[in-house]
């Protein structure tokens, strides 16, 4: 198999991996690359590499903007407190890419990975049907993993 071939293979398993996913593993599956992007952007950052922080601080806070206004705030009482948090790590992404800030990218990715980390409890929590029908029972396992209101932890 050649190099172009194995490219559009993983480039086709991933896209399937993609839409065959419950939403409750797409959740966890962004908030997984999130916390990569962020971590790649802190290194990039800390080493002087631009075009690399840039990239990734970019492609995060797409996923940010994904995550706002995906969130259904009439679902879970909680959830305006995660609007606002997602707002103000869209801010510390776009002030570490202008200001080539290492230590706003680090703080959005400790502000990240205690959710991830929610998130994919929550997901263990609720079957994949169940995600499927049932998107607040998730808001409240993951409100349960994190010890309360994700929106302030």
């Amino acid at each position: 198999m050649t190099l172009l071939n194995s490219a559009a293979a993983l480039s086709a398993y991933n896209r399937d991996s993609v839409l065959s996913a419950s939403p409750a593993r797409l959740l966890t599956m962004l908030y997984d690359r999130l916390v990569l992007d962020l971590t790649r952007a802190e290194a990039a950052l800390t080493a002087g590499d631009q075009p690399t922080a840039w990239e990734n601080l970019g492609h995060a806070d797409r996923i940010v903007a994904e995550l706002a206004s995906t969130l259904r705030v009439d679902l879970w009482d909680g959830a305006a407190g995660l609007l606002d948090l997602y707002r103000y790590v869209a801010d510390l992404i776009a002030s570490a890419s202008l200001n080539r800030d290492a230590a706003k990218a680090h703080e959005a990715l400790t502000l990240i990975e205690p959710l991830r980390d929610a998130w994919h409890e929550a997901a263990a929590q609720v079957p994949a049907a169940g995600a499927r029908n049932g998107g607040a029972r998730m808001y409240a396992a993951a409100a349960g993993a994190a010890g309360g209101d994700l929106g302030v932890a």
